[in-house]
């Protein structure tokens, strides 16, 4: 058995007087794929970020490739071999891929910045991660999330790292990308370079790697090898508790009340030629590949990209959604997939973000009292682990980040939700909590639609799904259809519609 590339000791931290890593001890071998699990707020990202110089622990020892280190800050991490791939990204939105891959390293011709050499380096870096379509010139504030994620790989990458941190790397791929991705680490393995690898869906965990550490409340509950636990065994170190299932019994017929929301002939820049019906009391999903338009249905019925042809009803009422505010004043309540960029405002308290729907409805103070008190009751239903009301938003974890946002939502109690990829980033405990609780609206007369690259999540929660393709919907799916069923749709591989 090889030395350590990583072995940390004791590593412990604190913020603002909250503890949250006590005493763990974790090693990574030369070719290994180490992963760390762990719910929301376990600690798992800022172990990544103590281990990358971004943080600097507070008690115990870093051994990096035999020597004992302590990082000045990421830029030394990265001269010792230790590149990091962000769950949230880290990119400069008006710059191109490739300055951003390689920002702060730009090769040089006689003192200058060798363009040419850049891009053609970049373009190695994205081909090599089966991304070869995507011009490396291009800007990263005109690539979807997924894309943008690439990106922040690529960046890892382009260093010569000897260790690379993937916190969450496919939490914003589609299932069919997650491919290439394995054939990424196996690459990285193949030239004994460490994988850690963080990530909630623990079908990749078992997949790739070869021990698994598992956290829970800042400290280490075990470290386990992969072929010797079962993923029920797993969940059980993670959240303490058995977990029934992971998602509710669907709604039954009688269940499901009057067509609430209706687009006839919806069309836009990337849409066309919309028609679905969304029922009071049950779950519509959406699938389909990246690009397809998911996300862009969506944003129009949320008035981010409004439709520009046809016609939307909402209990039979016309109605015309021009603008988030005219669709937030006609019931309809959005949960963006872009956490960091459209979800919360980072400067703000938890109570102030999860206040956000509420006045900007119902300007002014009036009834703050009571508004707060309908927040508190909302972030206790979904299991929100923070400080206090207080507490910056900044500091929770990405998905304690979502359960605010989602809070944010259902105090406005509308009638109808669209969740664009709601449980991106969380764990499997909160996941179940969350999927319960999209079920829970249901049942209480909401109308709920969900857009999931998760394909066992859209299936586990839809009622019926339709399926995009090319901006139009490719075809319509009953409940206890397969993945193949949708992969086959969303391709236009096989049949235009399954009744």
């Amino acid at each position: 058995m090889s030395d350590p590339l990583l072995a940390l000791q004791g590593i412990g931290k604190s913020f603002l007087g909250v503890r949250v890593l006590g005493g763990v001890d974790l090693e990574v071998r030369p070719g290994e794929v180490h992963a760390v699990v762990g719910e929301n707020g376990a600690g798992k990202s800022t172990l990544m970020k103590i281990v990358s110089g971004v943080y600097p622990p507070d008690e115990g020892t870093i051994e990096f490739a035999g020597a004992q280190r302590h990082f000045s800050g990421p830029r030394d991490a990265q001269r010792a071999g230790i590149g990091i791939v962000h769950q949230e990204f880290n990119l400069l939105p008006q710059r191109t891929v490739a300055e951003n891959v390689f920002l702060g390293r730009e090769p040089r011709r006689r003192g200058l910045v060798d363009r040419r050499a850049m891009l053609g380096r970049a373009a190695e870096l994205l081909a090599s991660v089966g991304e070869g379509s995507l011009p490396p010139d291009t800007r990263v504030g005109r690539l979807g999330v997924a894309q943008q994620q690439v990106v922040e790989i690529v960046k890892a990458l382009a260093l010569d790292a000897r260790l690379i941190i993937m916190d969450e790397p496919t939490a914003a791929l589609a299932d069919h990308e997650v491919g290439q991705l394995r054939a990424l680490v196996r690459r990285l393995q193949q030239h004994h370079i460490g994988v850690l690898y963080v990530s909630h869906r623990l079908a990749e965990v078992f997949d790739l790697s070869s021990r698994i550490t598992v956290l829970k409340d800042g400290r280490r509950v075990t470290t386990v090898n992969t072929d010797e636990v079962t993923a029920d065994q797993l969940v059980r170190h993670m959240v303490g508790r058995e977990l029934s299932g992971y998602y509710a019994e669907r709604a039954k017929p009688d269940e499901r009340g009057p067509v609430r929301l209706a687009v006839r002939a919806g069309g836009n820049r990337i849409l066309r030629d919309i028609n679905l019906q969304l029922r009071a009391g049950e779950v519509l999903g959406v699938g389909g590949l990246r690009g397809a338009g998911r996300s862009a249905l969506a944003r129009s019925l949320f008035g981010v990209s409004p439709f520009t042809t046809g016609a939307v009803t909402i209990d039979g009422e016309p109605v015309r959604l021009r603008s988030p505010r005219a669709a937030m004043r006609a019931g309809i309540a959005y949960v963006t997939e872009d956490r960091k960029g459209e979800g919360i405002v980072a400067g703000l308290s938890v109570l102030d973000n999860a206040l956000l729907a509420s006045r900007a409805v119902r300007p002014g103070w009036a009834g703050r009292g009571a508004r707060a008190a309908r927040i508190r009751d909302l972030l206790a239903a979904v299991e929100l682990r923070a400080a206090g009301e207080d507490q910056d938003i900044r500091f929770l974890s990405g998905g304690n980040q979502q359960k605010v946002v989602l809070a944010r939502w259902l105090a406005l109690g509308p009638r109808v939700l669209l969740f664009d990829e709601p449980t991106r980033g969380i764990d499997v405990g909160s996941k179940s909590a969350i999927h319960d609780l999209v079920r829970r609206l249901a049942r209480a007369g909401a109308a709920v639609l969900v857009v999931s690259s998760e394909l066992p999540e859209l299936l586990g929660l839809s009622d019926r799904l339709i399926v995009m393709r090319d901006g139009r919907i490719a075809g319509e799916l009953p409940a206890g259809s397969s993945e193949e069923d949708v992969v086959a749709l969303a391709v236009g591989t096989t049949r235009e519609s399954v009744g």
